[in-house]
């Protein structure tokens, strides 16, 4: 069960307190191990890749209530999940690189 206060933190946009937790660490923990710490989305295309991050299918800040929902929640490899947000990898405004994608500045 989500907290209110985590709630509320989530829906102020600040999900890092949220994704600190333990009961976040318990149910991402649980939601690995229900999909055997295989990516869901390279299975489905006949493919392997071990599962390292557990995806919101609708995302944390637009639906809170959905936080620990296991309908929502499945495990990802760091390719399919860059995939599912690639809003994260744009690091340029108007651009100007605003910072570093990886700390390698090559």
């Amino acid at each position: 069960m989500i907290t209110k206060e985590l709630l509320e933190s989530i829906r102020a946009g600040d999900t890092r307190k949220f994704y600190k937790s333990t009961v976040w660490k318990r149910k991402r923990k649980q939601i690995l191990q229900r999909d055997n710490y295989e990516c869901q989305k390279c299975k489905a295309r006949g493919q392997y890749s071990k599962a390292t991050t557990v995806h919101h299918i609708k995302h944390l800040t637009d639906r809170p209530d959905l936080a620990l929902s296991g309908k929502n929640l499945v495990s990802l490899c760091g390719s399919c999940h860059n995939e599912e947000h690639p809003e994260k990898l744009l690091k340029y405004i108007a651009g100007e690189q605003k910072e570093y994608i990886t700390e390698e500045r090559w």
